[in-house]
């Protein structure tokens, strides 16, 4: 099993530009808050979360992330299931999501971003006082974080079997956790 630190040293060695660093922050925020409400292996969906983006920088192309990152996880030891859970959260991979780890991680990546953006434009810059309904009418204004994919964060849920706005309270619930290292704690604000 890679520990939390060994998949964080990776993902040190691979990536840094810092906003890359805290969305996958927030995704292992996110799958650990999932793996604690199914009664699953939080180390392993958290560092699952943690790795899923570790090669964006480096095969920035959807030809290349993220298959081109997974011999690199694999020489480093990481489990063949973090592996297939990383190669599955990309639709263009054709890998199918099998685990609810697999599918946990397809419903976290890509509301992650929505909830960052959200929470920067309020003017507390934080994840306190951020609701899912603020999310809700940020959604409906599509050149609102346009980049963030929001066909797939309804496919997403919907795999996952949780109603898309449930799933949004509860990862901004679990993004709160680690509100400090991604900088949405309100200290942006002064």
């Amino acid at each position: 099993m890679t520990t939390r630190e060994e998949a964080l040293a990776i993902v040190r060695e691979h990536v840094k530009n810092e906003n890359l660093v805290n969305h996958m922050l927030a995704v292992e925020a996110a799958m650990r808050f999932y793996a604690r409400q199914q009664g699953e292996d939080e180390e392993l969906w958290g560092v699952t979360g943690l790795l899923h983006d570790f090669d964006w920088e480096v095969h920035p192309t959807l030809e290349q992330h993220p298959q081109a990152g997974a011999p690199i996880l694999r020489e480093r030891g990481v489990p063949e299931e973090v592996v297939r859970a990383v190669l599955s959260h990309a639709n263009h991979t054709g890998i199918p999501r099998e685990t609810s780890m697999q599918k946990a991680l397809f419903a976290c990546d890509e509301v992650t971003g929505l909830i960052t953006a959200c929470a920067l434009v309020r003017p507390s810059k934080s994840l306190e006082d951020l609701t899912a309904k603020s999310v809700k009418k940020k959604w409906k204004d599509k050149s609102f974080a346009a980049g963030a994919n929001r066909d797939e964060m309804e496919e997403g849920a919907e795999e996952f079997g949780v109603e898309l706005w449930q799933h949004v309270s509860n990862v901004i619930e679990a993004m709160r956790g680690v509100a400090g290292d991604l900088g949405l704690d309100g200290s942006l604000a002064q």
